[in-house]
């Protein structure tokens, strides 16, 4: 399986934003390893383009530093985020030869042409163009406009190679002149070099929505014409836009904050969490109070860690569904939040398997397994509890209140427990309670808890208990 993914544009520091989309296809890649592919994933660096270039303009810098300043910072914001290291990171500036060398074939056969100010693609000869957008040309065209400067044959042509200007980075091209590639040309370059020499097209292109137009069209229009057989990616997947406190990211807006800050504030896997609760395609809202909530509901799953890593002892002989309901939810679009749902309710289960130490011992083992594949791999800290001091008659108490409530089977559910032990048992038969809507025995087994000073909260990502105070 040989994806491509537009990477980052290291001009300015990575935001949430960027996280959401990287951190998806670093889902997919893991998935379709677990589904048995030889996945080959690219990830570019666009290490040369406007941005990057008026920036050195504003800040005196070399537009090297810039670009090497912020990609250092956002990859490591990616190893926090426990992203998998990419099989090929090409840089733009890296490829050139190959760039020059598709530009020439594209002019040879009448798709681009030579102009005052640079080379374009001559939209005009190709004639899917606007099909990944969905849009027709005349559409395209109502839009489109010459830009102060541009010599071009229509306003749709896009740039291929750019003309040197004054203290621009530049690179020899004969016979045209010096200059530097346009954005769209180097993905096109890369993506052929590393995943598709012979022409005959790759599995999976990737990025976020705002690229299918006019970044993937524009790839193409000009890679398509040169290929032996079309088309240049089977599949193109697109992540969702994010929203920050319900606006779009930006500095003028006020609402805008560094990635590498945020991973400061918060947990990491709290933040991939988060991110795994909604589908990948739609639009998703940040919150603080989303991000709390996230937090939450992955403190239920590492609370059921704790409980089976204690009770497991042996081998089981008997398999769980686990597997099966994972790749039902994943199988579909990448369904992550239909596969978080599936963690929940085995999460839910935790207290009845841990009851069976062999049934533990699997259980432990496949939770860790699917936590792994959604990039949530369990640390060492997992296991560890903060320091809650119950009273000695804790579980006497609470199997007191539970007969009070009138609870069938409560009582001897918690025999022999632990006073935690004894909580997320009965957290997990209310589970059980709500699933089987008996809103009754719920609101009894919510009391008998209160009454004994365990608070819980339940959110659509589950249920989540504390002591009081």
């Amino acid at each position: 399986m040989r994806i491509y993914v537009c990477g980052l544009t290291p001009s300015a520091q990575a935001h949430l934003g960027h996280a959401r989309s990287f951190l998806f296809f670093d889902v997919l890649r893991r998935y379709l390893r677990h589904r048995g592919f030889r996945v080959t994933y690219v990830q570019n660096v666009t290490d040369i383009d406007d941005r990057s270039i008026n920036a050195a303009k504003e800040s005196g810098e070399d537009y090297h530093a810039i670009v090497d300043r912020y990609y250092a910072e956002f990859k490591d914001s990616m190893r926090k985020l426990g992203v998998l290291e990419y099989d090929a990171e090409p840089y733009a500036t890296k490829f050139i030869e190959p760039i020059q060398a598709m530009i020439r074939q594209l002019i040879e056969e009448g798709h681009a042409y030579v102009s005052e100010d640079g080379i374009y693609y001559r939209v005009s000869t190709f004639a899917n163009y606007g099909r990944l957008a969905n849009r027709k040309v005349d559409e395209l065209e109502a839009g489109a406009r010459i830009e102060v400067g541009e010599h071009k044959e229509d306003p749709l042509d896009f740039a291929l190679w750019k003309f040197a200007k004054p203290a621009e980075p530049r690179w020899a091209f004969d016979p045209y002149g010096e200059g530097r590639p346009g954005w769209h040309i180097e993905c096109s370059a890369m993506a052929h070099v590393l995943l598709d020499p012979d022409g005959t097209g790759f599995d999976i292109h990737g990025g976020g929505a705002d690229l299918i137009f006019p970044h993937h069209e524009n790839e193409i229009a000009q890679s398509e014409p040169l290929m032996t057989r079309p088309p240049m990616a089977n599949f193109w997947v697109h992540g969702g836009l994010l929203l920050f406190d319900n606006r779009k990211m930006a500095k003028s807006l006020g609402n805008f904050e560094p990635l590498s800050a945020l991973l400061q504030r918060h947990d990491a896997q709290a933040i991939r969490w988060l991110f795994l609760q909604t589908g990948y395609r739609k639009v998703m809202n940040f919150t603080e109070e989303s991000i709390a909530a996230a937090a939450l509901g992955l403190g239920r799953v590492k609370a059921a860690y704790r409980l089976l890593a204690r009770a497991q002892r042996g081998e089981a002989a008997g398999v769980l569904d686990l597997d099966d309901r994972m790749e039902t939810a994943l199988d579909d679009d990448m369904n992550t939040a239909a596969a978080l749902a599936v963690l929940y309710d085995f999460v839910g289960n935790a207290a009845r398997y841990a009851d069976d130490p062999a049934l533990a011992a699997l259980a432990f083992r496949r939770l860790g397994y699917w936590l792994g594949v959604l990039g949530i791999a369990p640390k060492d800290d997992w296991l560890e509890e903060a320091r809650v001091d119950f009273a000695p008659d804790f579980v006497e108490r609470l199997r007191d209140a539970l007969s009070e409530a009138r609870v069938n089977r409560a009582p001897s559910v918690i025999e022999a427990a632990t006073p935690r032990e004894a909580i997320e048992r009965i957290v997990g038969m209310r589970d059980d309670a709500r699933r089987a809507k008996d809103w009754a025995a719920s609101d009894r087994l919510r009391d008998a808890l209160q009454r004994c000073g365990i608070e819980v909260k339940d959110s659509k990502e589950g249920t989540t208990w504390t002591v009081a105070g």
